[in-house]
């Protein structure tokens, strides 16, 4: 059977192991019913995700034209410490920028291959940390807006790294940490402003189980510009990637806008 489409980054449900889906326009995969089979991956064009234009993808999935005008993917979204919306100040448009956030934000603490801090959105709990791979998870902080999520991210940055080693994920090079006892070191690094929004007494521990029958000793990654067409046996899923047999990892969200066939 055939699907074809635009790829954008799974939908995952929580469970055990974790449900994955490819989402197209008119049809969706489930993509565990996939492992341990053979599937074909043919690169086909470019759709921006933004403009909807058969325009080639620069980053994110968006056009070079869209990357530096859309509100989707201006510079906050990756640093959340340069939100100005609660200022009322706008970086592309204050009306987007406000519904987005002047919303309730996590920051978190994730175990992979080594802690993780974070930032995300209440409403993507935990839908973040498992496009992340993380094995556990736990909300340190809930605050009011994006903003104050990015200066205790970036206060946590001195003691956490804010980057996922997606290699040592992939070959689940994880650690067993304490996540609870880490989260009690936290209240004396994080800003003044943000001590009331500390979880003091909500320990909940998320524990995440990916649907993977073996992991690779190394990875290869698969690049559509440069591979437009690739079969192989499915392994695994985990964060945003699947596992082949042959240690190749295609990076879902990474390939985001790149319109496929995928024969299974």
């Amino acid at each position: 059977m055939q699907y074809q489409g635009v790829l954008t980054k799974m939908q995952t449900e929580l469970g055990s192991p974790i449900q994955y889906y490819l989402v197209f326009e008119d049809s969706f995969l489930n993509v565990n019913q996939l492992l341990d089979k053979e599937i074909e991956i043919n690169f086909v064009g470019f759709q921006c995700l933004n403009c909807g234009k058969k325009k080639k993808i620069y980053r994110q999935g968006f056009c070079y034209d869209c990357f530096y005008s859309s509100p989707a993917v201006g510079d906050w979204i990756m640093r959340p410490e340069l939100s100005t919306a609660h200022l009322g100040i706008a970086d592309r448009d204050l009306e987007y920028e406000s519904k987005v956030q002047l919303q309730p934000h996590i920051v978190y603490l994730a175990a992979a291959c080594e802690i993780k801090v974070g930032v995300t959105r209440k409403t993507q709990v935990p839908t973040r940390w498992i496009d992340q791979g993380a094995s556990q998870a736990i909300a340190v902080v809930e605050v009011p807006n994006r903003y104050l999520a990015g200066i205790t991210e970036v206060a946590l940055k001195d003691h956490y790294t804010d980057k996922t080693n997606w290699r040592k994920m992939l070959q689940n090079s994880v650690e067993v940490f304490d996540l609870v006892a880490e989260k009690v070191k936290i209240e004396s690094l994080i800003p003044a402003e943000v001590k009331e929004f500390f979880y003091s007494q909500k320990n909940d521990l998320y524990e995440l189980q990916y649907p993977v029958l073996s992991y690779p000793a190394k990875v290869n990654s698969l690049n559509l510009d440069k591979t437009p067409s690739f079969s192989g046996k499915l392994t695994g899923i985990k964060g945003q990637y699947l596992l082949f047999e042959n240690g190749t990892v295609f990076n879902i969200r990474g390939s985001e806008g790149y319109v496929v066939t995928i024969d299974v």
